[in-house]
């Protein structure tokens, strides 16, 4: 379908290219000139988002999910010595571009409303944001991925730090911080294996095809892997590097929450299965139990956390930090149902943890508040609002005929297969999911109306509407036929599983 178009390249810097020229009109522009511009922003932007998630879905129609091979495949001179401008997609990464370019016009929509100073620079930074984010999944050279996964951090640094709450300065430098500091040991590893590389095959390469084939020795492979692993793990966030999080989700805009929890997070998870496993499968494996433990105490300590939290989006943070603890286990699960669980996981929690964050954004746009105890009986005043609010938190607590079902229980079935107890801790974790979870449904949505300050709240506006909505329908979709998303990633998972089959039959010995 694509054979003379590079698709990879539009879908990724469309945005950006969008993003440059409405910084040269403004620039060039008189002060009349300017404000034109900066109302006709949001419009400008929502076309163009909107013109890369359609491109990104005859991407994923497509598709040829019956072969490993990266497809689409494009590839320039770059650098020189063995880096290259390489792009491509597999069964796993295609869907993860379509779920960056579903969210993203959702996220500018919802804000046309919700922003009220600078949208032109908000817009732009928003642009350039999306372009960072499917680079990262669409690069096949180790240093053009490296760019990308860093680039992100400055738009959503920007994001937070200008049009977030009254710590913004605070939440976007830590955010900034924590996650800059993390991928240091990345980048150290990155020039080992580029050195090793050239004594291996004769020429140094980034070429991440390449260096899957590369036998790396598994006293190096330890190292490399606590390098990567120190990137991913902060990006996700695993516990307990995950303070950055809540912090970050407060403070940032609600559109900021919303990319920040539906596809940033998700960055750290790719990174885990796109390099960490495949490059370093012995460390993988004899780190795998020290992973599972982590990701139950994530699971199960920061659902206790959620659920004594008194603000909205703090609780809804740290659910996003117990839900990530599923996709770790999965992983490091290293069987067929785990990792598509934590693939299926990834996609299905960026769409509902995102729908969380516009609910929470919906009634804080009214009532300028987030905190639990200001509301109580929405369900009089917004019934729309309460019904799709109540479809998220079941979908979130893992309701079988949602999304978040599928994901749940396939990573909980790879982890048994593993080590039981490990399973077990899961699912305990799961029923704390519905604790904090129907605890925050209960005191916004039921009961009586006790605070006069709600007396006069609205029900949701057609925009909102149209915003949410999309969602309801993925989260039912996907929990009805999940082989919308694992038939895709079937034989990319199949293909990364034979990649460990040495280290797996090592296990089972």
């Amino acid at each position: 379908m694509f054979d003379n178009i590079p698709i990879l390249s539009l879908i990724t810097f469309i945005p950006a290219i969008v993003a440059i020229l409405l910084m040269i009109v403004a620039r060039v522009s008189r002060v009349e000139g300017r404000e034109q511009i900066n109302k006709n922003a949001p419009m400008v932007a929502l076309i163009a988002s909107g013109a890369v998630f359609l491109f990104s879905l005859l991407l994923v129609l497509g598709f040829d999910n019956t072969t490993a091979d990266y497809q689409f495949v494009e590839e320039y001179n770059w650098i020189g010595e063995g880096i290259k401008y390489r792009m491509g997609v597999d069964g796993i990464s295609v869907l993860f571009i379509l779920l960056t370019t579903f969210l993203t016009p959702l996220c500018i929509l919802g804000s046309m409303s919700s922003i009220k100073t600078r949208m032109l620079d908000y817009m732009i930074a928003f642009l350039l944001l999306e372009t960072m984010m499917i680079g990262v999944f669409c690069a096949l050279d180790l240093v053009l991925f490296y760019l990308f996964f860093e680039a992100v951090l400055v738009p959503m640094f920007i994001i937070i730090g200008v049009w977030g709450g009254a710590n913004r300065i605070y939440a976007s430098y830590k955010f900034f911080l924590y996650t800059f500091l993390g991928s240091v040991l990345m980048l150290a590893a990155m020039l080992w294996l580029y050195n090793y590389s050239g004594n291996v095959l004769g020429s140094p390469t980034t070429n991440i095809e390449a260096l899957h084939s590369l036998d790396i020795p598994s006293g190096a492979q330890t190292w490399l892997w606590l390098a990567f692993f120190a990137s991913f793990a902060v990006k996700m966030p695993m516990w307990p590097v995950h303070t950055w999080l809540p912090d970050a989700h407060v403070e940032a805009p609600t559109a900021g929450s919303v990319i920040l929890a539906g596809i940033l997070l998700k960055l750290g998870g790719y990174g885990l299965l796109r390099f960490s496993l495949p490059l370093f499968p012995d460390a993988s494996l004899a780190f795998a139990p020290l992973v599972f433990w982590m990701s139950v105490i994530a699971i199960i300590y920061t659902s206790i956390v959620a659920y004594r939290q008194a603000d909205m989006k703090k609780l809804i943070a740290y659910s996003s930090v117990a839900h990530m603890g599923f996709v770790t286990m999965g992983i490091f699960a290293m069987n067929v149902q785990g990792i598509q669980g934590a693939i299926f996981q990834m996609l299905s929690h960026g769409v509902i943890s995102g729908a969380l964050f516009f609910c929470v954004g919906v009634i804080y746009d009214r009532m300028h508040t987030r905190e639990i105890s200001f509301y109580g009986g929405l369900a009089k005043k917004m019934p729309v609002y309460a019904a799709l609010f109540m479809l998220f938190t079941m979908a979130n607590v893992g309701l079988p005929g949602t999304s978040g079902f599928v994901g749940e229980i396939l990573t909980m079935v790879g982890a048994y297969k593993v080590n039981p107890w490990i399973a077990f801790g899961a699912a305990f974790g799961m029923i704390l999911s519905a604790v904090y979870a129907l605890h925050l449904f209960r005191e916004v949505i039921f009961g009586e109306v006790t605070n006069s300050k709600l007396n006069d709240i609205t029900d949701m506006t057609r925009t909102e509407l149209i915003v949410i909505v999309p969602l309801a329908i993925m989260t039912l979709v996907l929990g009805v036929y999940p082989s919308l998303i694992t038939d895709i990633t079937a034989v990319s998972v199949d293909s990364l599983i034979e990649q460990l089959d040495p280290a797996l039959t090592a296990r089972a010995n």
